[in-house]
């Protein structure tokens, strides 16, 4: 039986840097499990928003969450009301002091998370699961992504058996640990039952030198947890 590797951990001190980055003596499960319940609140929340990904940093007493998201605008909301009240939000959830920083994402058509996220809606929508899939390829293709797989799981079109299907685009070199692979994975809850999305996304091999650097950078640095 094939044993997979997620593509992010398989990279990490690599090429990927941690997406908590906080060095605790005592406490670690707690405040893991605090990491767990903001990126999950955060989340469910902003659903909407596109977001790709959350990066957490903690020094001292104070915290900053990174938001990266498709649609700041969204999340910002008139005046920054909507961000100042996920900030009191989450800062309910910890002692800490907390800081929010929203990044844009320019291309969303070559984020994993955010592709794998647009398929599942369009299954819950009953999207022809076959259409939804090769127009994610074919608009990542022309967004710049060097290769795209898309794997779909579960009762595809209300079908009596699960099955899985899988389309690919391009080249996903998924053993070179210097080729920067995007990993998302989504779930699909229809009403006949929950279909996973999985999308990995090559956008490049990062040069020799700057592994090297990542490399260095990532074994000098204080403690990393995610």
């Amino acid at each position: 039986m094939g044993q997979k590797v997620h593509p992010y951990g398989f990279r990490l001190g690599i090429i990927n840097g941690w997406q908590s980055n906080w060095y605790a003596e005592r406490n670690f499960g707690s405040l893991l499990h605090e990491d767990l319940r903001i990126r999950e609140y955060i989340k469910r929340k902003c659903f909407h928003a596109g977001i790709g990904r959350i990066g957490i940093e903690r020094r001292a007493e104070k915290m900053s969450v990174n938001i990266y998201t498709a649609r700041p605008g969204i999340l910002i909301g008139k005046r920054g009301a909507d961000v100042e009240a996920l900030r009191q939000e989450i800062a309910k959830m910890t002692s800490n002091e907390v800081f929010i920083n929203i990044h844009e994402i320019r291309k969303a058509e070559i984020d994993a998370q955010l592709i794998a996220e647009n398929i599942a809606s369009q299954l819950i929508r009953r999207v022809a699961f076959r259409r939804a899939m090769k127009k994610a390829l074919t608009s990542a293709m022309k967004f710049g992504a060097q290769g795209i797989k898309v794997k779909v799981g579960g009762r595809l079109g209300g079908a009596e058996m699960s099955r899985t299907t899988q389309y690919r685009e391009g080249r996903v070199p998924l053993h070179t640990l210097r080729a920067q692979i995007d990993y998302g994975f989504a779930e699909a809850k229809a009403t006949y039952g929950v279909i996973g999305v999985k999308v990995w996304v090559f956008t490049g091999i990062v040069p020799d030198a700057q592994v090297q650097e990542k490399r260095l950078g990532s074994g000098m640095g204080e403690a990393q947890a995610g």
